[in-house]
């Protein structure tokens, strides 16, 4: 039944599956079906072009299939996985994230503590002992406290 809808199709059946692989890239993602279903494509273009017997067609498929598979996993490893990794090195330690930037003080620190307020964010900080207004530098963190020190210093 299959063979007499394959044979009837002719390299429309490369298309279909195809298709069908990218719909299932759809509902499992990971980009593996993927570049399967882009070679079957590749495969179905050919054969409406080149007559070629249905065993070269999937030699050919399969050869497209692992070169695709290769090319698309290093590429995407190279562009989009790097770029996640270096991305926002603090991301789950938002203090971190803070380390070297400067903040105006609209608090002082009194006692070596106060308050610095970050965005949406009031983080407890320690410090030497400085007015309100003035402008301090993160220089480490210790949990939930943010160190700071004059950003003249």
């Amino acid at each position: 039944m299959f063979a007499t809808i394959i044979g009837h199709l002719g390299p429309w059946s490369w298309h279909i599956l195809g298709l069908l692989l990218l719909g299932l890239e759809i509902l499992a993602p990971g980009t593996f079906f993927l570049w399967f279903g882009v070679s079957a494509l590749i495969v179905g273009t050919l054969a409406i072009f080149v007559d070629l017997s249905w065993q070269v067609e999937v030699v050919i498929f399969v050869v497209i299939a692992f070169a695709c598979l290769f090319a698309g996993r290093r590429y995407i490893l190279r562009n989009l996985r790097g770029g996640e990794r270096e991305g926002e090195p603090g991301l789950n330690r938002r203090g971190a994230r803070y380390v070297g930037r400067e903040f105006v003080l609209s608090e002082p620190i009194r006692q070596a503590s106060g308050r610095l307020q970050v965005d949406d964010t009031v983080w407890r900080i320690t410090g030497p002992d400085l007015p309100e207004g003035t402008r301090v530098r993160v220089v480490e963190v210790d949990g939930t406290v943010l160190r700071v020190m004059t950003a003249e210093e």
